[in-house]
Parts: structure tokens; sequence; C-alpha cells
């Protein structure tokens, strides 16, 4: 089947894009003449100079709208790089400061200096703070009152056995969601009131009442609902964060960001891709795809180069597949009563393969209505093993070069995806939850070639070799958990994956990072090890290699994560390897920036990631091999250099949250210019984010040029 591009038009009639200009004699607006594509001055104060601020550019000249963002230098001077011809909007903004007026202005030589506005109160500076500087004023319950003793006791469930499942909660189940910190978040709409019954109320609205619903009941409902109302309630009455951020310094200056809106402001996006992540110089300067999960069945397509957005859209097998607007809902505070999400498709995750064709994970049928050779009786060699009964989301394929659409009905549910090394270019992916216990991957060479979507597909359950004698027998161990993060590994046929801690799986599992050895016959000969976070450590989310095998995940005790295998002393099977115990010195914990909770160990931090990513190619410029985490909770992308921490702000618009990142090389001979990092909105709630109603899920592009003024 093939599909049609909508396009999507925010603001005036299309603007040609500028033609690139030689590059300057200088780096910066004293440099020499660097052509008529920039917009470069001082910004000062009262206080004088301003270093560390942002400098914003935007316009809705072009298809879609477009915004750039740069940082001022130690003397208080910016250089906006490589903007299309069009009128623009400039500011500037900062911590200690308000956002100045908004000043007209187009590209060209003409020095545009503007005067930064220093906050006049503590209340008004903070309303600039990234949402964990909020948050962070969040109590938790203290550990005295762990493990829960349910309605009749002290309101927490007896889920909660110790005080990190419920901060695991908070963080990998609500704010991996949505961005507690943000306006949207803190304050609580006029229409529902303040306290417990406010925070009820909310809870119920929208079409993700069901998941919200879940999660707090997990936790002990109305105990969960009081600590949020306490929160919002101090907020409402004045309460101010206790601590405040930092602006940008060093290489962290050196960040250029360029935005551009796309799909609408009912909907959202999960995720995107704009390459191979194996080759991230296939698709250069082609279109990112988005992922909108349950919001629509359009998938959003933006052409960077031209500026346009569009929407192709994603068909469904059986037009019986339930959609989001059938979801138990409240009505929203923003919205009303009508529900904003319609998708059947559910797309959750995209992947782009060798060729270009994007894979997604998505749903194609009712659920769980698994086809019969995923069931007991079939004689497909892994339903012999571990037969399904159902499954949650399967697997589509699109095909930019012919717009066609095909599917492949998976017998396990299908999360996250990654493209292994091998022949078959075998697509392993994760179930993310529920708890399936099984691991599953498409041959996706073989698919491409019969269309034989059964023999295709194989999964194995997770077996620890629990006995140690290096086989799989009947009374090993078998794991009920199921990878979330899923990554075959560069350096041998390994395939790691990372399972979700209580908060999000809502069982009494552990966060371990397995390790599967498919083996000659994956369904029958596979091996997986488990291991589990040091001490204080907890809840890993999302997880990358670098090339050299080493294992990057984040944890919800606030922590960036990387273990090293190569370093575990004792056997890594065998009884005490199946606790996952067995090698804390394999890790290295690394704490990531911001405020802790108070009365929680200070090791920790109340930032939060959502996933990570390594940039194995130095697509962003920071070198190779850099780990960098999606940390909503600083409004940020986390990157560890040489050890140490480089946080990359995304200032606007407030409430930047993102999910998944790839980098992608358009030029390898254009230095910093022809290469950058890609991510995309990801909270399900645009809405509570700066602009409200009107505000789009967007598209970000981050480069790291040599310095402050580079052009």
């Amino acid at each position: 089947m093939k599909t049609k591009h909508v396009c999507l038009s925010t603001g005036a009639a299309a603007v040609a894009v500028a033609a690139l200009i030689a590059a300057c004699a200088g780096t910066g607006p004293e440099g020499g003449s660097a052509g008529d594509n920039y917009i470069s001055g001082t910004v000062t104060s009262s206080n004088g100079p301003e270093a560390g601020v942002w400098v914003i550019a935007e316009t809705t000249d072009l298809p879609t709208k477009y915004a750039k963002v740069v940082a001022t230098d130690d003397s208080g001077r910016y250089l906006i790089p490589d903007l299309p011809k069009a009128n623009y909007s400039v500011w500037t903004r900062g911590y200690g400061l308000v956002d100045s007026p908004k000043t007209q202005s187009v590209p060209g030589s003409k020095t545009l200096d503007l005067k930064a506005v220093v906050a006049p109160s503590a209340a008004a500076a903070a309303e600039y703070y990234p949402g964990m500087y909020w948050y962070s004023l969040l109590a938790i319950p203290p550990k005295s009152e762990f493990p829960g003793t349910g309605d009749a006791g002290n309101g927490i469930s007896p889920n909660m056995k110790e005080q990190n499942y419920w901060v695991d909660s908070v963080k990998n189940s609500c704010q991996s969601c949505h961005a507690l910190g943000s306006h949207g978040i803190r304050v609580v709409p006029k229409e529902f009131g303040g306290g417990l019954a406010g925070w009820a109320r909310r809870t119920q609205s929208g079409q993700a009442m069901s998941n919200m619903a879940l999660t707090l009941g997990y936790m002990g409902a109305e105990r969960a609902l009081k600590q949020f109302a306490d929160w919002t309630d101090r907020v409402a009455g004045g309460e101010l964060p206790f601590a405040k951020p930092e602006r940008p310094k060093g290489v962290e200056r050196n960040l250029v960001i360029t935005m551009w809106d796309f799909s609408t402001p009912k909907y959202y996006l999960h995720d995107g891709i704009s390459t191979d992540r194996n080759n991230p110089r296939l698709n250069a300067n082609g279109p990112i795809y988005g992922s909108p999960e349950e919001s629509t069945d359009l998938v959003p397509v933006l052409d960077p180069v031209k500026h346009v957005a569009s929407q192709i859209k994603h068909p469904v097998r059986d037009p019986k597949t339930p959609s989001s607007l059938s979801l138990p809902m409240q009505p929203s505070a923003y919205w009303g009563k009508d529900p904003i999400w319609d998708g059947q498709s559910s797309i959750h995750n995209a992947m782009m393969d060798s060729e270009g064709r994007v894979w997604f994970s998505a749903r194609i049928r009712p659920i769980p209505a698994n086809p019969a050779y995923c069931k007991k009786g079939s004689d497909h060699p892994s339903a012999k093993v571990a037969p399904q009964d159902g499954s949650f989301r399967q697997l589509s394929v699109y095909d930019p070069k012919t717009g066609k659409w095909s599917h492949i009905d998976t017998c396990f549910s299908v999360h996250h995806l990654y493209f292994g090394h091998d022949a078959n270019k075998t697509l392993w992916t994760s179930a993310g939850p529920p708890n399936s216990g099984v691991v599953g991957w498409v041959n996706t060479k073989m698919f491409l070639e019969t269309g034989d979507e059964a023999k295709s597909q194989g999964w194995t359950p997770i077996i620890l070799d629990s006995n140690g004698n290096g086989k799989r027998d009947p009374d090993d161990k078998r794991v009920m958990a199921a990878f979330y993060g899923v990554m075959p590994s560069p350096v041998d046929d390994s395939v790691w994956g990372q399972a979700m801690d209580v908060g999000f799986s809502r069982v009494d599992q552990p966060g371990y990072i397995m390790r599967l050895m498919p083996g000659p016959n994956p369904a029958e000969t596979a091996l997986t090890e488990v291991y589990l976070p040091p001490e204080g450590a907890f809840g890993s989310r999302g997880l990358d290699m670098d090339l050299n095998g080493l294992v990057w995940t984040t944890l919800a005790s606030g922590h960036m994560a990387s273990f090293d295998r190569k370093k575990c002393k004792g056997p890594l099977n065998g009884p005490v390897a199946a606790t996952g115990k067995h090698c804390p010195e394999g890790w290295t914990l690394y704490k990531m920036p911001g405020p802790q909770f108070k009365g929680l160990d200070p090791s920790g931090s109340a930032n939060h990631a959502y996933y990570i990513w390594v940039d194995r190619y130095n697509t962003l410029g920071l070198g190779t091999n850099v780990p960098i985490a999606s940390t909503n909770g600083g409004e940020s992308l986390l990157a560890i250099v040489d050890g140490k921490m480089v946080d990359l702000r995304v200032p606007y618009p407030l409430g930047f949250f993102t999910k998944l990142v790839d980098g992608r090389i358009d030029d390898p001979n254009a230095g910093w210019k022809g290469k950058g990092l890609w991510t995309m909105s990801g909270t399900r709630t645009v809405f509570h984010n700066e602009g409200g109603t009107q505000n789009r899920p967007k598209v970000y592009k981050m480069q790291i040029r040599p310095d402050p003024l580079a052009h």
C-alpha cells in the first residue's frame, strides 16, 4: 500500500532557503565577512556583559516554525549562524534574568546588541529553572515508612518494599511521561482546585488516565496523591526551589540548537529517527521521521533543508484494531471533553535500516489475538519452547522509495528496536511491559526476500545458567523479566538488554542489565547473564554500548552508569551469578547534576533520564564513544566527556523533554556544520510546556562548534 504526504503550514508562504555563503575569514563578528546569514552582537544588562545566557531567534516566515538558540561567550558576545532568509524575533534568556523584549531583525552584517533584563525577584528568576529544580521540592516518604502498610496503615502500598521503589515509581513511571516540574505540572489548573481532590481529578483527565491509575494504585493511590498535592500546594503558597542552576560554561557555550515545529498541538511523539544508527552517513540531509505512539496514526516527517513538515498515514492490517479514542477519560482542563488522541497503531519506536527503510514498533491488529503459529501446538521452533498467546505491538516497515508499507505479525510484543551487525540484518526487539520473559528478533533479510513473517521471526525465553554447567538445562532459572532497552553488541554475538525496575513494570523485579548469548539455535540454546547496580544505585532505564563493548545505562538513583563485564572477578554463571549481585566491580557511577530530594542519599540526584545513547561516531562534536542521556529532569542532554559531565540545556521552549537520540553526518567534509545530533519532543503533554495549547512537537538539531562565535 502507498501513502501520500500531507503538508503542514504554520507560518506565511515558504521563503527560499538562503544559499550557503563562503566561510568567514574569522570566527566571530569581528573576524571578517561571514556573509549575510547570521545575527550577532553583544548582550549586556545593568550588571554589564552577560556571559552564558542564551540568545533565541525565531521565525514563522518559513513553511514551518523555525528557531535557533546559541549562548554568549565570556564577554557577552553571541553569533547565531546559518539562518535562512526570514524576519526573526530575537531575545535573550538566562538564569538570573527574565526574558528581554523581542527585537525584530533579519540576518546580515549589522550588529544587533541586546539588553538583558535582570530578574526583579527570586520568584521571577525561578520561572526559568529546569523542572527538576521544582520537583525536587516533592517530599519522598522517609525510609522508616517502608515497606508500606497499606490503606489501614500509612497508606503506602505493601508493593513499596523500600524507599527506592517509591523513587523509582515517581521517576520511571510518572516523570518518564510527564515533565513533572514544568509549569503545567507544578501549577494545578484552577478547574481542578488544590489539595488531594485536585490531584485526584487531574490524574483522571485525558486518555492516559488508566496508566496513571495503575501507577498510583501500585504506590498506594491516596498517599501518592497526598504527596503530590502537598508539593503543588506549597508551590502555590510561594515556596521556591532551594537550589539554583548554573549557566552554561566551557564547551556547553559552543552548543547551537536548531528547531522546527512538526505534527500538531494535540498530538505527541515518543521518538524519531534520522539515519541508520550503524551508519550515520545514511539519509544525508534527508527527512526526519517521528513516532507518535497513542496520539495518532499520522507519522510526522520533517524536511530540514526545505523546512517543510508533512505527515504519512500509518496503516493497520485489521480495521478492527482498537483506537485510543476508546480510552476512558475525564474532561481535560486544556482540551475539554473531547479526546485528542485518535491512533490505532500505537507507533512507539522507529529505526532505519541500511537501505533507508523505516521500521516501527506498532500495533497492526487487535490485541492479544496472536496467530496460530505463535501458540501451543504450533511447529514453530520458538513456539515449541515458549508459546505466546498475545502481543501488544508488532512491526511495520515503510519504504520511502516506493511509499509502500509492510507488516509483520510478531508473536512477541515489540517496544524498542535495534539492528544487528550480521548478514541477516537481524532486527532485535525489546518487549517492554508486560514482562513476557522472552526476547524476540526478525531476520529482515529473509522477510524482505520472501514476505514470510512466521519463518522470519523467532524468540527465546530468558534463561540463566543457574547450575553453572555452561549449557541450558530444564532446571536452570527462567527470569520472567523482559528487555526494555536492547542492544546487539558491536564486539561479539551477544545481545544486551535492560529490564525495568518496579516503578515502571509494577511487579517486584530488579532492574537487571542482561547479556544474552543466542548460541546456534537461540530458542533452545540462548543463555542470559544478569547484573545489578551496586548498593545505593537502582532503577536502570535505557541501554547502549560503545564500540569497545562498554555498556551504558541511566539509573533512577540519579546516575549515569557504565558496566564493564571484563572487570568481573568471579564466575559469570552459577547460583551466585543468578542473583545479579556478583560483579559490583564492573560498575562506574556518575552523579547527575542538580539537587537531590531532601532527606535522600546525597550521592544521588533528583535528576532523571528517560534513555541513553552513545555517540559512537562523533556526530555531535564532543568526541567518539560519548554517552549522552536524555535528562528530562534537567531539560537537557547530559554527556560524559573524559569522565566529566557536559550539560547541554535546551532553554526554549521551557519544558524540553526528549526520549531517544541519534546523530547524522550530512557532509563529512564540512566540519561541525556537516553533522549533528537529532532529537525531538517526547512528553505526552506538549501543552504543559511553554506555549500551552499552541505549542507543537518539535525536532531539535544540536551541534557543537569550536567556540561560541564560530561561523
